[in-house]
């Protein structure tokens, strides 16, 4: 079984096949992928697709998100949060993060919602699921003022020591499509190198194609589109299994068993 740790199946680039690409997961072997909201004004539809199709999500307001973000959100999540107490596919508060990559974002606003964000996963006893771009250090900041019960690091591309950092907090850290290019060395390197319990996989769909989708900007300016997809998680475990020397059946096993450590609430249930 193969588990995408990270999957936006609520994007508007699969409002006009939904159903197919959950499909095409089921289909390959991706029987569950965890679907991060982003915003306040998507927290009812993220979780009724999500309850519908019986697939895991998280409620979180995104750093890119934050400019338009209200007071009134939080306590929007607050109480989504207690209500979703015991729906067994709320696995956790995300995505939600920093972002000091993005020009113009304002960075005490993207502080104010990721701390406060953190209090209510720390409230409601749940991980998270961070943004880490340009940004692992305050983050992490954030998670020794405001300890929560670790999570994963999306799309992790810092140094070995913030990896570690994230580690020793109780998170794994999400690879994706951009290990499967061969220039990406540090992030293969991460890969090939961390300790086995700290990775998971994710495609981060509709966004970051692995290489086999990806498109140039000419092609881009011609209208041509790469839009990821759950589906295509095996093809990307082949890199990672590659550079760890597993097997595929080895690969999807751990991945899949360190996602559910970080993320408790995809522990199947025990069978009777």
């Amino acid at each position: 079984m193969w588990i995408d740790t990270h999957c936006h199946w609520d994007a508007p680039e699969f409002a006009e096949d939904r159903e197919a690409v959950r499909a095409r997961a089921l289909a390959a072997g991706v029987e569950r992928f965890i679907v991060p909201a982003v915003q306040a004004s998507d927290f009812a539809r993220t979780q009724a697709l999500c309850r519908a199709a019986g697939q895991p999500y998280a409620l979180g307001i995104h750093p890119l998100y934050t400019p338009g973000a209200q007071d009134a959100d939080l306590a929007l999540l607050d109480r989504l949060l207690h209500e979703a107490a015991t729906d067994p596919l709320l696995v956790a508060v995300g995505e939600i993060g920093l972002d000091f990559f993005v020009p113009g974002l304002d960075p005490e606003r993207q502080q104010f919602f990721y701390a406060e964000q953190l209090k209510l996963a720390r409230k409601h006893g749940l991980p998270v699921i961070l943004h880490v771009r340009k940004s692992a250090d305050q983050l992490l900041a954030g998670l020794r003022r405001i300890p929560v019960r670790g999570g994963i690091a999306h799309a992790f591309n810092g140094s070995t020591q913030q990896a570690n950092a994230f580690i020793e907090l109780g998170f794994a850290l999400g690879f994706g499509g951009a290990m499967t290019y061969e220039r990406a060395l540090q992030i293969r390197r991460l890969a090939a190198e961390l300790p086995e319990t700290a990775l998971v996989l994710e495609t981060d769909a509709p966004d970051i194609p692995p290489h086999w989708l990806y498109k140039t900007a000419e092609q881009r300016a011609a209208g041509e589109r790469s839009r990821n997809e759950p589906a295509e998680l095996p093809r990307i475990a082949e890199t990672l299994a590659a550079l760890r020397g597993w097997s595929l059946e080895q690969t999807a096993a751990l991945t899949s068993a360190n996602a559910c450590r970080v993320l408790p609430k995809l522990n199947p249930p025990a069978r009777a």
